[in-house]
């Protein structure tokens, strides 16, 4: 894998590299502490500790979700290689772009390019078992609750279990959702 993520398109959107560029817009969101419940870090106070966070890490690839015609990052989608076939997802998007689609977008866009361009056996998300949210996401997309692992992060609102979820390039290929 290179180290920058290739950029990836949707009929509405726009994936490509993330980038501490985009703290200005980035952090508005990542500021917003109900949004950040569930993360793995609380809330920014600073657009420079956004910058900082915007920051490359070597074992994850990040893409920033862009409206196409407008380059403004609305929230990101990353890819962080676990074991030989197999990948975790992440993502996140700010609270004022929910409900139109654009999380499934981005993410079905990412699994698209996982599974199918990379040849990715395996995807894996985590997320806290009370976001709904995101566990709702998950599930809509097809991945499979594989188990609750107690205990296992230490975050800004305590240690907190993790739902573990799975999905398997043959499951994401049977529902017929390659664009």
């Amino acid at each position: 894998m290179s180290d920058a993520p290739p950029v990836l398109e949707t009929e509405r959107l726009r994936l490509r590299p993330l980038s501490p560029d985009d703290a200005e817009a980035l952090h508005p969101m990542l500021a917003d502490a109900e949004l950040m419940t569930w993360w793995s870090s609380g809330p920014h106070r600073t657009i420079e500790e956004t910058r900082d966070y915007l920051a490359p890490v070597p074992e994850w690839r990040h893409w920033a979700i862009t409206r196409r015609g407008d380059d403004s990052a609305l929230g990101w989608v990353a890819a962080g290689a676990k074991r030989s076939g197999v990948i975790e997802a992440g993502y996140i998007l700010g609270r004022v772009h929910w409900g139109q689609g654009i999380a499934r977008e981005a993410v079905t866009r990412l699994l698209d390019h996982l599974f199918f361009e990379e040849g990715q056996r395996r995807v894996i998300a985590d997320t806290d078992p009370e976001n709904r949210a995101s566990r709702a996401l998950l599930e809509a997309l097809g991945f499979t609750l594989e188990g609750i692992l107690r205990a296992e992060w230490a975050t800004h609102i305590g240690v907190r279990d993790t739902a573990l979820y799975g999905l398997l390039r043959d499951e994401w290929a049977a529902r017929g959702t390659r664009r």
